[in-house]
C-alpha cells in the first residue's frame, strides 16, 4: 500500500510516518518545511527515515496543485493521510488570510485530486478547536460547532464542511479527526507543555493565562498515531471522529506535573485570558471506541513524565 502522508516532518506527521513505515508500508511525505518554527527541528524529525527504501519525501506545498498532481501521477496513492496545516489559534488571530489560504485552499488541492485519483480513503486532520465556548461537556461529534472563536477553529471546520461535500458529490470515503491538545516527544516548541518545560528548566518565567484552572482534554502523541492509524480501516461513508484522552486536567495540575518531572519549580507571571481561547476541551470518544477499536493508554502524569525525558535527551 502507498500511503501519502502531508506534514510529514512536524510532530503528529513524522510520528504517522514512523509507525507506517515500521509496519512495512510505503509512503510518500510531503512537508514544505515551513519557517512557522525553525525547519531544523522538522528536518531532525524526518532525517532516521530518508535512507529507508519506502519512504519518499517530497518537498512540497499542499497550495501547489501542479506539484501535487505530479505526485499522484507518480506514485498510485491509495491512502490520504492530511495532516499538513497552519497550526496555532493565537497566531491565526494575527494572519487570518494565510490560515484560510493554506488550510482551506490546501484541503481543497488533496479533495479535488481525490475525486480524480479516487483513493481508499482520506484521512483529515481537523481540531477540537471546532466546538469553541462549548458549555456541554464532553464534547460530541453531534453538537453544533457553527460558533468557531479563532480563524484557526474556522478553516479546521470549513474544511469539514469541503469534505462533507466532496463525500456527497464524488462517493470519497473521508474520515475527520478531531485532535485534542496533542502532546508528547517532537511537539512543536511553542506549544504549552514544551515551552513550560523548558522554560522552568532555564529558571525563567511562565505565563499562564487566567487563573489556572482553565482545563484542557491532553493526548499523548502514540494514542492519536493509534487512532489515525486505526481510521485506515474505515473505506466508505464519512466520519467526524473525537481522538482525546477523555481526561481533563487543570492548568496548574500540569504545570506542576513538569515541576514535578525537572525537580525544579516554576515562575509564574499571572496573564488575562487570551482571545481565541477555550475555557475547556473535553472529548466523548465513545464514537471512536466503537468504530476504531480506540483506546488511550497514557495517563497525563505518564505522559508527562515521557516527554520531560524526552526533553532532557534531546537537550544533552
Amino acid at each position: 500500500m502507498t500511503i501519502l502522508v502531508t506534514g510529514c516532518a512536524g510532530f503528529i506527521g513524522s510520528s504517522v510516518v514512523d509507525r507506517l513505515l515500521d509496519s512495512g508500508e510505503e509512503v510518500v511525505g510531503l512537508d514544505n518545511m515551513d519557517s512557522y518554527y525553525e525547519p531544523s527541528i522538522k528536518k531532525k524529525n524526518i532525517e532516521h527515515n530518508l535512507q529507508n527504501p519506502n519512504f519518499y519525501f517530497k518537498q512540497t506545498d499542499i497550495r501547489d496543485l501542479k506539484a501535487l498532481e505530479k505526485i499522484f501521477k507518480n506514485f498510485k496513492i491509495e491512502t490520504i493521510i492530511h495532516l499538513a496545516a497552519r497550526a496555532g489559534v493565537r497566531p491565526s488571530i494575527e494572519a487570518p488570510l494565510l490560515y484560510e489560504d493554506v488550510n482551506i485552499k490546501g484541503t481543497l488541492n488533496l479533495l479535488e485530486l481525490s475525486k480524480i485519483h479516487k483513493p481508499a480513503n482520506l484521512i483529515v486532520a481537523s481540531s477540537s478547536s471546532v466546538y469553541g465556548i462549548n458549555k456541554k461537556v464532553p464534547f460530541r461529534e453531534t453538537d453544533n460547532v457553527d460558533k468557531a472563536i479563532s480563524p484557526y477553529a474556522a478553516s479546521k471546520k470549513a474544511c469539514e464542511t469541503f469534505c462533507y461535500t466532496y463525500h456527497h458529490l464524488y462517493g470519497l470515503p473521508i474520515v475527520c479527526l478531531r485532535f485534542f491538545t496533542v502532546y508528547g516527544p517532537r511537539q512543536r516548541p511553542e506549544m504549552a507543555i514544551h515551552k513550560f518545560t523548558r522554560l522552568i528548566d532555564e529558571g525563567l518565567e511562565i505565563q499562564m493565562y487566567g487563573d489556572g484552572t482553565s482545563k484542557r482534554d491532553y493526548t499523548y502523541i502514540s494514542d492519536i498515531v493509534d487512532g489515525i492509524i486505526r481510521s485506515m480501516d474505515i473505506k466508505e461513508g464519512y466520519e467526524i471522529l473525537n481522538l482525546g484522552n477523555s481526561k481533563v486536567v487543570e492548568l496548574r495540575y500540569l504545570i506542576h506535573l513538569i515541576e514535578k518531572n525537572l525537580g525544579k519549580k516554576a515562575i509564574i507571571k499571572q496573564l488575562p485570558d487570551q482571545p481565541g481561547d477555550v475555557p475547556i476541551t473535553y472529548s466523548d470518544i465513545s464514537k471512536a471506541k466503537e468504530l476504531l477499536g480506540y483506546a488511550p493508554q497514557t495517563s497525563i502524569e505518564e505522559g508527562i513524565e515521557k516527554f520531560v525525558k524526552w526533553y532532557r535527551g534531546e537537550k544533552n
